[in-house]
């Protein structure tokens, strides 16, 4: 499917080489320590000094120390979950869904609007423009609008059968622009695969 065949495509660079994003998963105030993210890091490395912005808060500041199962870490590589102390920031600034990137090489950004293939999986009806169903994306959960339905295309192939359909059903694969409908940190698939993946979540149960 489809599916298998986007999860076996292997991405040519090791993680650790590229740009950090740490989707965080809590934050925690920490007494006598301050503010600390805890997260998985998905690519690139996270160390002591190093300047983060957090996307979509907009929040810029300096990681004061990185630890793991409470070990301080020289430094964090993909796949592990660590929480790392941050200098000056409130707790309230941000949040779950947040994404910790490198202030200084390609931070990560809001997306007002992102063009994102769909695969409808589950749906009782049809789906057209207009249907705002929630998101589930690294660690965000975003209810975002099918602003456009940009073509409809084949599963197995990716190539267009139908430009702006009227509706997309169970079964149909297509191309659509998506609106969150608050700021949200979405990637390419092929620049950072577990940014760039998500399900879609309506009446309890994924529909694409």
């Amino acid at each position: 499917s489809l599916i298998d065949a986007i999860d076996a495509i292997e991405p040519p660079v090791r993680p650790e080489n590229k740009p950090l994003r740490l989707p965080l998963q809590d934050v925690y105030k920490i007494g006598g320590i301050g503010t600390v993210p805890v997260g998985r890091v998905e690519t690139g490395i996270i160390k002591a000094g190093m300047v983060v912005t957090f996307a979509p808060s907009n929040v810029t500041t300096e990681v004061k120390s990185v630890e793991m199962h409470h070990e301080q870490l020289v430094q964090g590589v993909p796949g592990d979950n660590v929480g790392f102390n941050v200098k000056n920031v409130s707790v309230k600034e941000i949040r779950r869904g947040n994404v910790a990137s490198d202030s200084k090489n390609d931070p990560a950004k809001e997306a007002a609007s992102f063009n994102a293939q769909v695969i409808i999986l589950n749906h009782p009806g049809q789906i057209s423009a207009g249907y705002a169903p929630v998101l589930d994306c690294h660690t965000a959960h975003i209810a975002c609008k099918f602003a456009e339905l940009i073509e409809k295309i084949d599963r197995r192939t990716g190539k267009t059968m139908e430009a702006s359909p009227k509706f997309v059903k169970s079964g149909d694969a297509c191309i659509a622009k998506l609106v969150p409908s608050k700021p949200m940190c979405v990637e390419s698939y092929n620049e950072y695969p577990p940014l760039g993946r998500f399900a879609v979540r309506d009446m309890r149960q994924t529909v694409a």
